[in-house]
């Protein structure tokens, strides 16, 4: 069985980072070695949460599991809470990270055109070099903004579609020449093309093709939507799938979820209700 190691933290509420990621990898026949780099009560978009870094902690999980001589076939970067944590996780590809071992970078920094709560320079700076070493960069929109120096606020005065799209395929390439890793920009929101209708979609940029995938959007939003995808991605490199087939099984996926979560009201903070269709990950 594939393992892969995942660097997240966990969150008791909001099925987001570790909570997400297990479970997905799970059912997709990957084991899921946790390395929770914090835990936290609520995950950050709840009114009240208390949180504990692990910050100190992650180098006896590098020590202890170097005992057990532990290798890995993946390994999967999420929420950190700070450059401290990204200059740890650059001493555990040190010791685990090899030619055959593959790594995505799921770059966490904000959402929406706005940063999150731990957000600094240094972490961008830091996260500006984590994802050079990655395979794969799952970016939302507004991280790969961040990383790329694309305005967000230039890319959502767009009217026109092409222009949107345009602007996004650039950044993703500058993005892909500079890391070398296939990229998937995800939580593409193109101005709609009239009143009624809105979309929501990914952009997939590798060193010879892109193109992206959208969908009818319902307007919700909810947490760990992109852990959920990201993991997606993993455990199909696990299994050897096409990037571009594990891209949109996780859209069909998310689909369902999100469109079945919209349908109980659940609150945008507590994440959807994704159990009930890991069987289609099967």
């Amino acid at each position: 069985m594939k393992k892969v190691a995942v660097i997240q933290d966990i969150s008791s509420f909001g099925k987001c980072s570790l909570t997400a990621a297990i479970p997905v990898l799970s059912v997709m026949g990957v084991q899921a070695v946790p390395l929770p780099t914090a835990i936290l009560t609520a995950q950050t978009g709840y009114p009240s949460f208390y949180c504990e870094d692990l910050t100190t902690k992650m180098d006896t999980f590098v020590d202890e599991w170097s005992k057990l001589g532990a290798t890995f076939d993946g390994i999967h970067t999420g929420f950190v809470t700070g450059k401290e944590q990204i200059d740890n996780i650059f001493q555990f590809l040190s010791v685990f990270h090899s030619n055959e071992t593959k790594l995505l970078v799921d770059p966490v920094m904000g959402d929406m055109g706005e940063v999150y709560k731990m957000f600094t320079g240094e972490l961008l700076d830091r996260m500006k070099e984590l994802v050079k070493r990655a395979d794969i960069i799952t970016p939302n929109v507004t991280e790969c903004c961040l990383l790329t120096g694309l305005s967000y606020e230039k890319l959502q005065s767009y009217q026109d579609n092409s222009d949107y799209f345009q602007a996004l395929d650039e950044a993703g390439h500058q993005l892909q020449q500079v890391t070398g890793a296939n990229v998937i920009i995800t939580g593409l929101n193109p101005p709609p093309t009239d009143a009624t209708k809105r979309y929501v979609g990914n952009m997939y940029i590798d060193a010879d093709r892109s193109f992206y995938s959208i969908r009818d959007y319902n307007g919700e939003s909810y947490s760990g939507t992109g852990d959920l995808f990201a993991s997606v991605i993993m455990g199909g490199m696990m299994r050897g799938q096409d990037l571009v087939e594990s891209m949109k099984l996780a859209e069909v996926f998310l689909g369902a979820a999100i469109g079945a979560t919209s349908k109980d009201q659940v609150p945008r903070e507590a994440g959807v209700n994704f159990e009930q269709f890991l069987r289609m990950l099967l």
